[in-house]
């Protein structure tokens, strides 16, 4: 209840101070900038604003920033808009088709169950523990974190029910609102779903966001491909979950040390999902086809060369937005029941699992990010952060600023708010300081996924605190040792060590 209030509070707050902010600074004097790079700038604070405090939908706003740069001559429509058909946004949209079809066809349920079934993992509530976060970093890494923590967040429930059942017929009564073990469970459920979003340039938006932002303005940069993502990714997603994991079963241990009936419940629930359907033996033929077609050209350049000419058809005809969309339109090709014209995928169920909102949003931050380059706003912003850093500030506190108030931002507001508003700045900021763009493009979206602390950080959070076994101080106690941890400890020395090594520079 009081974080709706609050909620309403900030939302009020922000469609008022939005309009005022954009109306203060468009008759404030700026002599450094262009016509079109102050009028921008005007437009950014109001959409700024919006974006952190919410008084309409995201997506509206991201559509509103074009508009208006258009109304006022900005750029022309044409321009304005280009970056909502971005090939990038391509590559989200066939990641949701084959998102959508695993959890049509239950083939999200049968990894999640299968990880949980495993031998290993018996009736013991540490392991029960670690094997609920597995099954939702693994789906998350290709899942959306919002749909992997819809579909993890009943089956954890389910799990703590049958636990709080046969511990009452062990003559137990405990109340899961006020049970260590239920509140690290379902913090685990919502952690372990935006940890496994680093995994891959589809897991989670800020990671797609970035690179979009990277092509759009460091052109001069290198391509960062799928396979190079996943080397840091990798990395990144299995040091956050030791951390993560580490953390909360020290604060929130069982009291047990083995639960009766949890090998028996979780196994009938995978009696439940029966044999491998011909729906779930396609969809994980289109998605081996996808992830085939996204790590060959790491692959082919081993082999043959990066600068070779069959890396340069296979770039030119198959780029990894392509590779994406062949993955997910094989769906609708690939026959279940020929005679009833039953495909792997319908339409109706496709447009179901495509995320608008965030296409949308996507779209919206590469336009405002893209016209702040060609307007010279994102210089001239750039110039300032590198003045109040001290001219010429080392790498390490360039990059470390960033990734913290990035960090910091998300926890407030949500993590693609966030790196709407920061990315742009970053890399522009870094073009500006002669630094290689791409390690602080990757720090800040890595940064952005550790939003622990607070319900409003991700949709994950905000799913497991609805259940009322997550108080708002537990929640802040344990994100926010994760979030110091995870940004200095493992994201910073990432990014400066490991994506440095990758890409070069």
């Amino acid at each position: 209840m009081e974080n709706m209030q609050f909620d309403n509070k900030r939302r009020i707050f922000g469609a008022i101070a939005g309009p005022l902010l954009a109306i203060l600074i468009w008759w404030l004097p700026f002599e450094a900038l262009s016509a079109e790079a102050h009028h921008l700038l005007a437009i950014m604070s109001l959409v700024a604003v919006w974006w952190i405090t919410e008084p309409v939908a995201i997506p509206v706003t991201s559509l509103l920033g074009p508009t208006l740069c258009v109304l006022v001559g900005v750029a022309p429509v044409d321009k304005a808009f280009s970056n909502f058909a971005n090939p990038l946004i391509f590559l989200f949209l066939g990641g949701f088709l084959l998102a959508k079809a695993m959890m049509v066809n239950g083939l999200d349920k049968r990894i999640a169950y299968g990880v949980m079934s495993m031998k290993w993992v018996g009736d013991s509530p540490r392991r029960i523990f670690l094997a609920i976060g597995l099954a939702c970093m693994m789906c998350s890494g290709w899942i959306s974190n919002t749909a992997t923590a819809a579909m993890m967040f009943p089956i954890s429930l389910g799990l703590l029910e049958a636990i709080r059942t046969m511990m009452a017929a062990n003559g137990k009564v405990i109340d899961l609102k006020n049970y260590k073990y239920a509140t690290g469970l379902m913090l685990m459920t919502a952690y372990a779903c935006s940890i496994g979003g680093v995994l891959t340039p589809i897991g989670t938006p800020p990671n797609i966001i970035m690179l979009g932002f990277l092509d759009e303005l460091a052109p001069q940069a290198p391509t960062v491909s799928f396979f190079q993502w996943m080397i840091w990714g990798v990395v990144a997603m299995a040091l956050y979950f030791l951390v993560a994991y580490v953390v909360l079963w020290r604060m929130f241990p069982s009291d047990v040390s083995h639960i009766q009936g949890a090998r028996e419940f979780i196994r009938s629930r995978v009696e439940e999902l029966g044999g491998w359907t011909r729906a779930q033996k396609n969809t994980m033929i289109a998605f081996g086809v996808a992830v085939v077609l996204w790590v060959a050209p790491s692959v082919l350049s081993l082999i043959h060369g990066p600068h070779s000419e069959i890396m340069k058809a296979y770039d030119s005809h198959c780029p990894e937005s392509i590779a994406a969309m062949v993955g997910g339109l094989f769906l609708f090709f690939l026959p279940v029941d020929l005679k009833k014209g039953k495909m792997t995928l319908d339409w109706k169920e496709g447009v179901e699992g495509i995320e608008w909102g965030t296409l949308l949003l996507f779209g919206g931050g590469l336009a405002m990010g893209s016209l702040m380059y060609t307007t010279g706003l994102s210089d001239w912003i750039g110039g300032g952060i590198k003045e109040m850093m001290g001219g010429q500030p080392s790498e390490i506190l360039f990059v470390g600023v960033f990734c913290v108030t990035c960090l910091l931002l998300a926890e407030f507001t949500s993590h693609t708010a966030a790196i709407n508003l920061i990315g742009s700045i970053a890399i522009g900021t870094a073009v500006s300081l002669g630094f290689n763009p791409i390690p602080v493009a990757v720090g800040v979206a890595l940064a952005s996924s550790l939003g622990f602390m607070m319900p409003v950080s991700t949709p994950p959070n905000a799913i497991v605190y609805a259940s009322g076994m997550v108080p708002i101080t537990k929640m802040i106690r344990s994100g926010i040792i994760i979030d110091i941890i995870g940004v200095l400890l493992i994201t910073i020395p990432i990014v400066l060590l490991l994506v440095k090594a990758v890409v070069g520079g």
